[in-house]
C-alpha cells in the first residue's frame, strides 16, 4: 500500500463531468461576438449540458508558432485573448480603432495603448486604485514581464541570449536606461496584463456562479526564450553565455520511437531548493488566481527528469535525474494548503512517480485511447479504474475518438467494439458513455468528441511544430438536441 495524505483538496470528493476546449479554440470574430461574450455562451452551455468543469491549455502568452506550452512567461496571459470590445464598453477604446478588426491574432499593444490613454482620461478612482493594487500585487512578475516584452522588440525580436551585451545578463546600467526611455511602453504592457486579469476574473466568477470550474494547465516546463528564464537564470542548468547545457525530454514512447527532444532548459533544482521554491510558489500563485484546479503536465518531472545532453539532436540519448519533487510539493502544501492538483502521470511511469503521487493524495489520468493496445490488465481499461483519478476519451495530443478509431486495422476495432458489448450507436458516443459511467470522480471529454469530429479536427500533433494549435469551433455544429442528451448520460452517470 502507498502512504497517502488524510487530506483530499474538496474540488475532488464528488462525481462531475466536463469539456476540454482551449479558449482560442472560440472562434471570437465580428460577426460572432467578442471573446467574453464567447466564454460565457460556452459556460452556458456547460451548465444546460450539466457539466462542471471547463478543462483548458494554459493561457501564457505563446512562442511563435503558438503552442501554449512554450510560454513566453509562466505568469503572463495570452493578450489575445483580451476581449477588445470590453475596452470599448467602458469608454478607454473607440470602436473605430476596432470596427474593421477581423478575429484577434498577432499582437493588440497598439490598441492597449490607446485604451491605457483613455482610461488615464477618464478612469474612475476606483478603477485606477485597482490597476495600481494590480501592479503592487503582481510585483513578482509584471516588471521583469514588461521590461522582457520591450527589450525583444528593441532587439528586432531575438532571443534574449542573443541580445546586446548588458541587456542578456541584465546589467543594472541597460536596465535602468530602458526604464528610462520606454517608461510609457512598459506601462502599456503592464496595464494589458490588467486588462487580461480583470476579464478572466469575471470569466472565472461567471462560471463559479454557475458552478462550473476552470481547470487549467501548468507545464512543468518554461520556454527557453522566455522572462522566466531571463530573469531568473540562476534557476536553470545554464552556461555563461545563457544557453542550456542539458535539455529537457522523454524517452521512447507511444508518440514516439526515438522519443521527444523538448528543448527546454532544465532547473538547478538545488538552486530553487535553497531560495525555498519561492520561484515555484510564485508560479503556482499566480494560476491559483485564473483556475480552480491545476493539472500539472509531465508530472513525472517532480520525482526524476529526462536529461538530455543538450548538443544531442533527439532524446535517445538522455537519462533519468532524481528531483526534490516531494521537497517541492510540502513546500506547495504548507503555502496554500490542500493542493488542487490533478497528476500528468501518462507514459513511463515509475512506482516511485506513483508513490509521489498516492503520498499528496493527487488525482492521475485515464485515458481510454491507451486502453485497448494490450491486454486485460491495460490500467487504462475502465475496469481497472478508481474513483481518485480524471478519465478522459483523449486528449489534446491525441487523435480525436473518431479519427483514432477508423485509423485502427480491423482486429483492434473488434476489440474495442467487443469490450464496450458491440454498441449500436455509432463512435465516438461508445467512448462518452464508457468515460462518464467510469467509477474515475471526474471525466472529461474533449468538445471535439463531443460533436463527433474526425482527424481533420485534430488539436496538437507531439512531435511537430506546424500545423498544431489553430483549431475553431462553430457553434452551427452544435445540433439542436445535443444540449438535451448531454444532460441527459451525464444525469444517468450521477456527474450533474
Amino acid at each position: 500500500m502507498y502512504t497517502q495524505r488524510k487530506n483530499v483538496h474538496k474540488i475532488f470528493l464528488g462525481r462531475r463531468s466536463g469539456i476540454l476546449l482551449h479558449p482560442t479554440s472560440l472562434s471570437f470574430a465580428p460577426e460572432n461576438g467578442s471573446f467574453c461574450e464567447q466564454a460565457f455562451r460556452f459556460i452556458d452551455f456547460l451548465d444546460e449540458s450539466g457539466f462542471s468543469v471547463w478543462q483548458m491549455l494554459p493561457i501564457n502568452s505563446t512562442d511563435q508558432f503558438g503552442s501554449p506550452y512554450q510560454g513566453t512567461s509562466v505568469h503572463a496571459g495570452n493578450s489575445n485573448l483580451i476581449d477588445l470590445k470590453y475596452l470599448v464598453n467602458k469608454n478607454w477604446l473607440d470602436e473605430s480603432c476596432v470596427r474593421n478588426r477581423a478575429e484577434a491574432t498577432g499582437s493588440n499593444i497598439d490598441l492597449i495603448s490607446e485604451a491605457r490613454k483613455g482610461f488615464t482620461n477618464i478612469a474612475s478612482d476606483s478603477e485606477r486604485l485597482c490597476f495600481q493594487s494590480f501592479k503592487e500585487d503582481h510585483a513578482y512578475w509584471l516588471g521583469n514581464y514588461a521590461l522582457f516584452t520591450v527589450i525583444k522588440q528593441c532587439q528586432a525580436n531575438k532571443p534574449w541570449w542573443d541580445w546586446s551585451a548588458g541587456l542578456s545578463d541584465r546589467g543594472s546600467s541597460a536596465l535602468r536606461e530602458i526604464n528610462l526611455n520606454y517608461r510609457e511602453k512598459l506601462e502599456d504592457y503592464r496595464f494589458e496584463q490588467y486588462v487580461f486579469f480583470s476579464q478572466w476574473q469575471k470569466i472565472r466568477k461567471y462560471a463559479n456562479e454557475k458552478g462550473i470550474l476552470l481547470f487549467g494547465d501548468m507545464p512543468i516546463f518554461t520556454s527557453h526564450d522566455s522572462v522566466s528564464i531571463w530573469a531568473k537564470r540562476e534557476y536553470f542548468q545554464l552556461n555563461d553565455m545563457g544557453m542550456p547545457t542539458v535539455v529537457a525530454g522523454v524517452p521512447p514512447d507511444y508518440f514516439s520511437a526515438t522519443g521527444q527532444r523538448w528543448g527546454n532548459p532544465l532547473y538547478d533544482w538545488n538552486s530553487l531548493a535553497a531560495d525555498g521554491f519561492q520561484w515555484w510558489i510564485n508560479r503556482l500563485r499566480t494560476q491559483l488566481e485564473i483556475f480552480d484546479l491545476i493539472r500539472i503536465d509531465h508530472f513525472r518531472g517532480l520525482e526524476a527528469l529526462w536529461e538530455i545532453p543538450a548538443h544531442c539532436e533527439t532524446a535517445e540519448e538522455g537519462e533519468w535525474r532524481p528531483v526534490p519533487g516531494r521537497e517541492l510539493l510540502h513546500t506547495l502544501e504548507n503555502e496554500f494548503g490542500d493542493l488542487p492538483l490533478v497528476a500528468e502521470d501518462l507514459g513511463t511511469i515509475s512506482e516511485d512517480v506513483i508513490k509521489l503521487r498516492h503520498e499528496f493524495n493527487l488525482p492521475g489520468m485515464k485515458v481510454l485511447l491507451f486502453a485497448f493496445d494490450s491486454d486485460a490488465k491495460n490500467p487504462y481499461l475502465p475496469h481497472n479504474h478508481e474513483a481518485h483519478y480524471v478519465v478522459y476519451t483523449g486528449t489534446h495530443d491525441n487523435n480525436t475518438s473518431l479519427g483514432w478509431f477508423y485509423n485502427l486495422d480491423d482486429k483492434q476495432q473488434e476489440r474495442v467494439l467487443e469490450y464496450l458489448g458491440y454498441p449500436n450507436e455509432a463512435m465516438p458516443w461508445p467512448l462518452i458513455y464508457t468515460a462518464l459511467r467510469s467509477t474515475c470522480q471526474t471525466a472529461i471529454i474533449p468538445m471535439q468528441d463531443i460533436l463527433a469530429l474526425d482527424e481533420s479536427h485534430r488539436m496538437n500533433t507531439p512531435g511537430t511544430k506546424e500545423g498544431n494549435w489553430s483549431w475553431r469551433f462553430d457553434w452551427s455544429w452544435l445540433s439542436s438536441d445535443l444540449t438535451m442528451k448531454l444532460k441527459h448520460i451525464n444525469h444517468l452517470y450521477d456527474r450533474c
